[in-house]
């Protein structure tokens, strides 16, 4: 309003013209007369700093308006889920924890037509790479757990969003194909199934991405044993350290025989220890509290990247950007499923358990895997572990046949036949459908059930004697699973309480502190 007033006054004054009304000192013309002599006695150096000062701040509103839009029109999304219900309420991207689906696409078209046909890809494409970050509500821990493509799962129902059409539900399939029919979303559901979690978001790119962002930050070092060369994907490395990018950076990930024994699993450690030296690159050339470095991987990241309705924005992809920014390096831990060459295919993979489900179970109850003796925060992905017997307030449990019940002993113990004298206390019990076999040797007993057999192990439990704290889901089980620990040496009633099942061994491949050297294939190694 004063701004307004002014220029009226102004404007009045000056149409006036410099007549008897200037001379009366109580006139509107005195104080327009005073400012503009004010601006005419302004020193050049202040009118000049003036000025730039208002080009500055006009262009910086400019400036970041462009950056926002540019940014936000970068974005792709896709729904997040089709079909699978969520089970909990979204995460708060500020201050909740936070699962992210990580997909590598292998998609053909556009700027990756380079790498193969659109044949090559069917669909939505698979994914090369399916990586589920775990964020803490803490901002202190980081969990990234590697799926390997290679592994066996069961596919969900999923609904295609985009066309409407309905995919049934498939057994024993290759993880990567879970959103080649039914898009990113239907690959949500499943790590939902199989983990018991709920992802809140999820994050896919293409081979360009790769090239792009290696690029962006100037390249990432890596580390490998020999020298090695692989003509499948064209890495080319000599032994020892070396800086990627571009199209050396792709390869070094797309590599499926480089590594170890050539196998998925090599290769997952090699994606690992790159995301590591990543991470490592980040945060020491101060990328995140830099703007102008954080704009220029902003904008190759969006423009590969494509992410579920929840996730596409700016402000929230910032959001989460920031709360990353502080985490301890060595609080990053990168881990893989742990897996078992499949009975029916040597070359696929299965989910081992037990150590599977206890992975599984340790993140739903939020313990921090560098340190599992740390204690943990209550996570609401954990859901309440079924008792024995139904509360008050609990519904009625409809009856179930025990006869019919698919129970199995795994002897675990470390002693010999031990299953059978568990198994004879089952079927005295009325579970007369029950098998035993020998399992890796753990020190912790656990009962393990698959989707829709909480009830029975509980009453399986019960009747051991097996607290509800060792009772775990696990969905590649089928029917209940009762896995004889170290602890469980003697008798039918077990006595030695546990409050959870350990963690396996090794399970954290590394952290992003670690500087990892992968191990060349004996058969890529160039010999001189």
């Amino acid at each position: 309003m004063g701004r307004g007033r002014d220029k009226r006054d102004n404007e009045a004054d000056l149409s006036a013209g410099p007549g008897p009304v200037s001379r009366h000192a109580n006139g509107g013309a005195v104080g327009a007369a005073r400012h503009l002599g004010t601006l005419r006695g302004m020193p050049i150096w202040l009118k000049a700093v003036t000025g730039v000062m208002a080009l500055v701040l006009v262009a910086g509103i400019a400036f970041a308006g462009f950056w926002f839009l540019r940014l936000q029109n970068n974005i792709s999304k896709a729904p997040l889920n089709a079909g699978g219900e969520s089970t909990e309420s979204p995460g708060n991207d500020a201050t909740g924890r936070l699962q992210i689906l990580i997909l590598g696409s292998d998609t053909r078209d556009g700027k990756n037509s380079q790498y193969g046909t659109a044949d090559d890809s069917t669909g939505y494409g698979k994914s090369d790479v399916m990586m589920l970050m775990d964020i803490s509500e803490d901002n202190k821990r980081v969990n990234v757990i590697s799926f390997p493509r290679d592994l066996l799962v069961d596919i969900p129902d999923c609904k295609d969003k985009k066309t409407g059409k309905d995919y049934p539900a498939r057994t024993g399939v290759m993880i990567n194909e879970a959103m080649s029919e039914a898009g990113i979303g239907c690959a949500v559901d499943t790590v939902n199934k199989l983990t018991g979690m709920q992802v809140d978001h999820f994050m896919m790119a293409d081979f360009n991405a790769v090239k792009e962002l290696s690029n962006a930050v100037g390249g990432v070092e890596v580390c490998i044993s020999d020298a090695v060369y692989d003509p499948d994907s064209r890495l080319r490395l000599p032994a020892g350290t070396s800086t990627v990018q571009g199209e050396m950076a792709l390869a070094f990930l797309r590599t499926r025989h480089a590594f170890a024994d050539g196998g998925d699993l090599g290769r997952i450690k090699a994606q690992q220890g790159f995301l590591s030296a990543l991470t490592r690159k980040i945060k020491d050339d101060g990328t995140l509290s830099d703007p102008a470095k954080m704009l220029k991987i902003a904008d190759v990241v969006t423009q590969n990247l494509t992410v579920d309705d929840g996730l596409a924005s700016v402000p929230t992809l910032l959001t989460i950007g920031n709360r990353l920014k502080n985490i301890d390096i060595g609080k990053v831990a990168f881990v893989a499923v742990p897996t078992a060459p499949a009975p029916i295919d040597p070359n696929r993979l299965v989910i081992a358990e037990p150590a599977g489900a206890q992975l599984f179970s340790a993140m739903r109850k939020n313990v921090d895997l560098t340190d599992p003796t740390a204690p943990t925060t209550p996570s609401p992905t954990e859901s309440a572990t079924p008792s024995a017997a139904p509360t008050e307030t609990a519904p009625p449990v409809p009856p179930y046949n025990k006869a019919i019940q698919p129970v199995t002993v795994a002897n675990g113990s470390g002693v010999a036949g031990r299953a059978q004298e568990i198994v004879q206390a089952l079927v005295s019990g009325g579970f007369a459908q029950t098998g035993q076999f020998l399992a890796q040797p753990v020190a912790k007993t656990a009962v393990y059930y698959g989707n829709g057999f909480d009830d029975v192990a509980a009453d399986v439990a019960a009747m051991l004697g097996i607290p509800a704290t060792l009772m775990i889901p696990a969905p590649g089980v089928t029917g209940v699973q009762v896995y004889l620990g170290s602890d469980f040496t003697t008798g039918t009633a077990y006595e030695a309480g546990s409050p959870a099942a350990a963690l396996p061994q090794d399970i954290v491949n590394q952290t992003a502190g670690d500087k990892v050297c992968q191990q060349a294939n004996p058969e890529l190694i160039v010999r001189r």
